[in-house]
């Protein structure tokens, strides 16, 4: 039954397609295509550009349709493919093609077009199938971070001191003035001496150096060793102590979900190397005792997503909703000879929308307190945001 819904689907993705007929499979098709394992293959829903819907029709005419239902908003039909029970569905005056959430995967020599499983975890109906959808995402999470922390362990202690010089002289700066350095967030935090911090994907360490010199007990984790290398010294030259530890956010060991941190930080250029936000929120409220703090610091998408910026000149280059998984240069790369640049390897990153990030906060059950959304200070961008900041609690 598997393989007769697998050729089902590639088949009439493929008629539509050379139709012309823009398309889409919804719901558990859907996810079938992307991999995700579903409860049955008995079912196969298709969304058909409304005003071809007619054409759709004829197109299939040789499965024996039935006769189109219509109501004011829909119109759809049944058939029989391959022994699979096929409903052809139209929303009228919607552009199937403009869908958000609408992407091509590739099976076998085609590509078929599905709605992303993403949309999935926001639509009650289909939120049935979210354990499958995690579960999922889950397994093909690990896969990206070890990729991700392949690229990470690779020449990145020397772009850091490329970036900054020896840890012993950027100690000193930092030691002069350390809330410089928590800056814009710092006025989230309160007086931070004497708490408990965890610093995730706390990369060099230079932000959890400047939380212990201002008196607190700070803990960072990150997969790279050369970051921990880098951060561990600094922390020596600035006189104080910070625990690094060397994992993976979302395999970090059940012994650090202890409910006893007072903030949990994060920030710059982290979220995107997470393909699904649940299972870190869902570990960083574990970690967070009653009252404590998470605060994240980002860039704001429609900077990392949408408008490429030039000087004067700024272009719509992206789409802001898109849900693909892409492939980009490691970002120390930028500090790294260019001779060096090419042997770099590549990270996988997956770039959400404020509103991707908000519900996932939200379904958590921590509260949101604070989103502050901070705008880009060169001349040229003024009026375009560039970064946010987001505070959460645990109740």
């Amino acid at each position: 039954m598997k393989a007769s819904y697998y050729h089902a689907i590639t088949l009439m993705g493929n008629m539509l397609e050379q139709a012309n007929i823009p398309y889409q499979y919804t719901g558990r098709p859907a996810l079938f295509v992307q991999g995700v394992d579903i409860d049955n293959y008995e079912n196969i829903v298709i969304d058909v550009q409304w005003d071809l819907f007619d054409e759709a029709l004829d197109l299939f005419s040789e499965y024996s349709t039935t006769k189109p239902e219509k109501s004011p908003e829909t119109a759809s039909f049944q058939m029989d493919v391959e022994g699979i029970s096929v409903t052809v569905h139209c929303r009228f005056n919607t552009t199937i093609k403009t869908d958000p959430y609408r992407l091509s995967i590739k099976m076998g020599d085609m590509e078929v077009w599905c709605r992303s499983l993403y949309s999935y975890l926001y639509d009650e109906e289909m939120r049935r199938y979210s354990a499958e959808i995690h579960a999922y995402l889950f397994a093909e999470q690990k896969g990206f971070t070890a990729e991700n922390e392949q690229a990470w362990n690779q020449n990145n202690y020397l772009a850091l001191v490329n970036r900054y010089g020896n840890p012993a002289e950027l100690a000193s700066k930092i030691k002069q003035n350390p809330k410089w350095r928590l800056h814009p967030f710092y006025k989230y935090m309160g007086d931070i001496s004497g708490k408990k911090i965890t610093h995730l994907m706390g990369s060099n360490g230079v932000k959890a150096v400047a939380m212990a010199i201002l008196g607190a007990t700070v803990k960072v984790v990150d997969f790279s060793q050369e970051n921990a290398t880098f951060a561990n010294e600094l922390a020596n030259g600035s006189d104080v102590s910070i625990e690094y530890i060397v994992s993976d956010v979302l395999s970090l060991p059940s012994e650090h979900e202890s409910g006893n941190q007072d903030l949990i930080l994060m920030e710059l250029g982290v979220l995107h190397y997470l393909i699904d936000l649940q299972p870190l929120f869902e570990k960083i409220k574990s970690m967070l005792k009653p009252g404590g703090r998470f605060v994240l610091h980002e860039f704001h998408p429609i900077s990392t997503k949408l408008i490429t910026s030039n000087g004067k000149k700024h272009k719509i280059t992206g789409n802001y909703f898109a849900p693909a998984i892409e492939y980009t240069e490691v970002a120390f790369s930028k500090h790294m000879p260019d001779e060096e640049k090419g042997s770099l390897s590549r990270v996988v990153q997956r770039k959400w929308t404020i509103g991707e990030l908000i519900t996932s906060i939200g379904q958590s059950g921590l509260v949101i307190k604070v989103l502050e959304e901070e705008p880009n200070h060169k001349i040229h961008d003024i009026g375009l945001p560039k970064t946010y900041t987001l505070v959460a609690e645990r109740v």
